[in-house]
């Protein structure tokens, strides 16, 4: 179930890159092959920017992927990196955590206005934050869970 719902995340990530990529193509041609720029390609290309980012961070790039910054980690004893991965993951999952909410009623209060050329609402432009903001929580819970099992403890420390 796991490995199918990930096969999802990853096939609407590449169709949204993929739908990037063609917009970007036709503003090309349409630009410079044609000398005439298209308005809906401009919006169209930084909405899909926006969700291909976030969505990727949220749901497509595994958890060992992640840059990190590991001097210190390697250089400790199992305790401490327990330690340091509980901590580090509390604070990151319990921002994320805080600021669901008012994140949620932001998004959602945009529902009012569209974007200027696609008249698509905000609210469906900015939603994969509210997503990215989810998965950080789920994520950094599944971590602390991990932590106190002390599972991935012995290899490098992954936010």
């Amino acid at each position: 179930m796991l490995r199918r719902l990930q096969q999802a995340a990853n096939l609407l990530g590449g169709g949204l890159f993929l739908t990037l990529f063609v917009v970007f193509i036709v503003q090309i041609v349409a630009r410079f092959g044609f000398n005439k720029p298209l308005p809906w390609t401009d919006e169209a290309a930084v909405i899909l920017y926006v969700w291909v980012i976030l969505w990727a961070a949220a749901a497509v790039v595994p958890e060992r992927e992640h840059v990190v910054f590991d001097l210190v980690w390697n250089s400790v004893g199992y305790r401490a990196r327990q330690a340091m991965r509980i901590v580090g993951n509390l604070l990151v999952g319990g921002l994320a955590l805080v600021a669901i909410p008012a994140s949620w009623d932001y998004v959602h209060f945009m529902n009012r206005e569209g974007s200027p050329v696609l008249g698509i609402s905000f609210m469906w432009i900015f939603l994969p934050f509210v997503l990215l903001l989810i998965a950080l929580v789920i994520r950094c819970s599944w971590a602390i869970w991990n932590s106190v099992l002390g599972i991935g403890l012995e290899t490098e420390l992954r936010l």
